[in-house]
C-alpha cells in the first residue's frame, strides 16, 4: 500500500505508524477517575470493512500526522489530509 504524504508525496505504508481511528476523542475530565467514557475510550474501538478514517504518522519522512480516509477491505487509499487539533 502507498500513501500520499501531503508534504513528501507517495511513499510506502512502511514509512508510516498507524494510531488508530481519526474520529475518536479523548474524554475531557482528565481521568482522575475511572468513567465508562473512559474504559470505551482505553479499550473498545471499531474494526470495520470498508471505508474508514485513521491517523497515522509519517514516523520515515516529515514527522506529520495525516488522516488517511482509505477502504479497509481493498486497501485503496481514497483521501489524505494534514490532521488538526
Amino acid at each position: 500500500m502507498r500513501i500520499g504524504c501531503v508534504y513528501c508525496g507517495e511513499r510506502d505504508v512502511r514509512e508510516f505508524l498507524y494510531h488508530g481511528d481519526a474520529g475518536v476523542r479523548r474524554p475531557r475530565d482528565g481521568g482522575a477517575a475511572a468513567t465508562q467514557e473512559w474504559v470505551d475510550y482505553v479499550y473498545f474501538r471499531e474494526n470495520p470493512a470498508g471505508v474508514h478514517e485513521g491517523l497515522w504518522y509519517h514516523a520515515g519522512g516529515c514527522h506529520a500526522w495525516l488522516v488517511v480516509r482509505r477502504d479497509t477491505v481493498s486497501h485503496v487509499v481514497l483521501d489524505v489530509r494534514a490532521a488538526r487539533a
